[in-house]
């Protein structure tokens, strides 16, 4: 999708992105775009994170959702991974939970732990507390987009945003959950307040991914981190309409959308269906395999193991080849890896990563 698309019949005009030329012709925008690109862009999910010892440095004492509400620290952050590594992407330093947070939710990040929600939401009363997300309510991400694309230059700004049903999910249950117990209790037992949760949260997430938009970002990636805990039926009738409708609403922008989720090497065809762009991949399906999956149109994102830039170079490049043997042929293709990076990583074993696939696919 080019950046000057027109919106589709029947959508209203949306504001112009403040995107650049330079940015526009970038590695990765072109091959989210599946258009040729000088070499097979790479960045990395949770780049800017624990990995780096500068990120521990500036975030010494100060809590993980006060940190994402500080411009100027959310931009150094933000700039880390692509300083040290020459990634082809920054990625927006927040967390999934920052607009419920910013709604009045009674949330917290703990350490070791994740989002934790003192009061769960497993009513139709407790609707009434997911209220509207404004620009407003968080002014400090378009403050601190604007100083990033400002220092970024040339290099694409990724934002993102939780999908409806890892929020809800987080919601219901009160924090990480293995199985999802109260959340499936819920999609099962009241599927009309579910659809009400799902849609109110599409609403939420739409605005979020639109400030962020309109303040510079050059591509979105909404997070799905649970929904592989879902079967195929129940994902296309209980949460693919609340992603399209998130996907929908900032379709208008032109700007590429990428759809993640951990696990969902069944779901891969319905990822792309919702409205997605680029689909990302994690390490569990061969990237020749999701695009049969997906199917054509879409452009594929990954999806190295995180956990095989533990092993000796020579296994993190044949593994990195096998990853690039079966992107062979996709129109549009972004390396990356099959989920975050892990807490413990090498960082120099990401910065010589991005130079293997640089020079390995250099035309």
């Amino acid at each position: 999708m080019s950046a000057n698309d027109v919106p589709r019949a029947g959508q209203q005009p949306t504001p112009t992105t403040t995107v650049t030329d330079a940015v526009k012709d970038s590695a990765f925008l072109r091959a989210c775009r599946r258009e040729p690109v000088p070499h097979t862009p790479v960045w990395f999910m949770r780049q800017a994170g624990r990995s780096l010892p500068e990120y521990l440095k500036v975030r010494e004492g100060i809590p993980m959702l006060e940190s994402c509400m500080r411009p100027e620290l959310v931009t150094e952050i933000t700039l880390q991974p692509v300083r040290r590594h020459n990634v082809d992407a920054a990625i927006y330093f927040s967390d999934i939970v920052v607009p419920l947070k910013a709604i009045g939710i009674d949330l917290d990040i703990k350490p070791g732990v994740g989002p934790v929600v003192e009061q769960p939401i497993r009513s139709r009363a407790d609707l009434a507390r997911l209220r509207d997300l404004t620009p407003e309510d968080v002014s400090y991400v378009t403050e601190a987009m604007g100083m990033l694309t400002r220092e970024l230059g040339a290099t694409p700004l990724i934002g993102f945003a939780g999908a409806p049903f890892t929020l809800a999910s987080y919601l219901v249950e009160g924090g990480p959950s293995r199985n999802h117990e109260h959340t499936k209790a819920l999609m099962y037992g009241d599927p009309q307040l579910w659809a009400d949760l799902l849609d109110r949260l599409a609403d939420i997430t739409a605005a979020f991914l639109k400030v962020q938009i309109e303040a510079g970002a050059s591509a979105v990636q909404l997070f799905d981190s649970w929904v592989g805990a879902l079967s195929p039926a129940d994902y296309r009738r209980s949460v693919m309409p609340a992603s399209q409708k998130v996907f929908e609403a900032v379709s208008g922008y032109g700007v590429p959308r990428i759809h993640f989720g951990v696990g969902t090497g069944e779901l891969l065809g319905l990822l792309g269906e919702a409205g997605a762009d680029v689909v990302g991949v994690d390490w569990r399906v061969p990237l020749d395999e999701a695009a049969r999956r997906v199917g054509p149109g879409k452009a594929l994102q990954g999806n190295l193991d995180p956990a095989v830039l533990f092993s000796t170079q020579d296994a993190v490049e044949a593994k990195t080849d096998e990853v690039l043997a079966a992107a062979q042929g996709l129109d549009g293709h972004i390396f990356n890896l099959g989920h975050g990076v892990l807490p413990t990583t090498d960082p120099d074993a990401l910065t010589r990563l991005v130079e293997y696939v640089h020079t390995r696919t250099a035309r």
